[in-house]
């Protein structure tokens, strides 16, 4: 679907409209072929600029098309979505277009904080036709979207640390797994997001007047803190996961070490009943208590042997 809204320039406000006209901010969200070629064939620019935003895995870029006068920024935002009953984090691109001096497109996959914030707030901060300002809204609204869902995913991770110190399980294991991978695509979209904002800011793309510096400033700095932000927690989350794999590792050793002991000591009877089933001469064979002597040097042998291996640790 896509929706199109315009800024009254005498009265500033902005209104949803259905026509296209100068000055317009169309927002394409999920958009079907046919929304499209609509768009395209009404403001004279190539489909692939729009299909460009769409692939989920188009990485945060500048493009610019001279013969069309045509720039598409393209940033990662974060997402937070629900899968077999867990929540999983992850990015999505969202793609920002200027057209020429007359329209401002936003297109995205799926519906997304950033943008339903905007559509929110048309009527108080929105003016369609200063594109320039509408951009470094997005990035600022970006940057604290991460530190945002970065907050979220950190206390994932505690609710996660905590399950694990009661119990050992696979399935707070995977859901850590599951919490690092997220971190890991925030911190490369993150990076990639910086580099497209200080190419805006020195490269001369839009034109920028002394408030829209400050704002991508701002929106920088925010970046660079979510960056850190999420470095910090991946260390963190890293550290968590190598010392659980050891302290599994040494209850795995542990359990083994004790089931060991547990196999001597029982071979010790074993052996020695082995010895005296066989079809020889054995000792104690015509003696009517031979068969107690046995059980008792059996019995004996085997605390013997279990308070040695108690001694030695491999009981514990």
């Amino acid at each position: 679907m896509f929706k199109m809204y315009n800024t009254n320039i005498e009265t500033n406000i902005t209104e949803e409209t259905k026509e296209f006209m100068r000055g317009n901010w169309i927002n394409m969200v999920s958009p079907s072929e046919e929304e499209i070629k609509l768009v395209c064939e009404n403001i004279n620019i190539q489909e692939d600029f729009i299909r460009y935003a769409l692939d989920p895995e188009e990485k945060a870029r500048i493009d610019i098309e001279e013969d069309d006068n045509t720039i598409l920024f393209i940033i990662d935002t974060p997402i937070m979505e629900i899968e077999s009953g867990a929540k999983v984090y992850s990015t999505m691109p969202i793609g920002v277009i200027f057209v020429r001096d007359d329209y401002i497109i936003t297109v995205s996959l799926h519906k997304n904080s950033i943008m339903e914030d905007l559509e929110k707030k048309k009527a108080r901060n929105i003016i369609t036709y200063k594109k320039s300002r509408m951009l470094l809204q997005i990035f600022y609204s970006n940057a604290e979207m991460f530190l945002a869902l970065l907050k979220k995913l950190n206390k994932e991770t505690e609710i996660a640390e905590n399950v694990l110190k009661n119990s050992m399980k696979n399935k707070e294991l995977l859901k850590l797994l599951s919490l690092e991978k997220g971190l890991v695509y925030f911190t490369t979209s993150l990076k990639s997001n910086e580099v497209v904002m200080e190419r805006t800011m020195r490269g001369n793309l839009i034109k920028l007047y002394d408030e829209d510096e400050d704002i991508l400033e701002d929106a920088i700095i925010e970046n660079k803190q979510a960056i850190e932000t999420a470095k910090i927690y991946r260390d963190i989350l890293t550290g968590t996961m190598d010392a659980y794999a050891s302290i599994i590792s040494n209850n795995l050793n542990g359990v083994m070490k004790y089931l060991t002991s547990i196999t001597i000591i029982l071979a010790i009877p074993t052996m020695i009943a082995s010895y005296w089933g066989m079809n020889v001469a054995v000792p104690m064979q015509h003696n009517p208590f031979g068969f107690i002597i046995i059980v008792v040097v059996s019995l004996l042998i085997g605390i013997i042997a279990t308070l040695w291996l108690k001694r030695k640790g491999m009981l514990d």
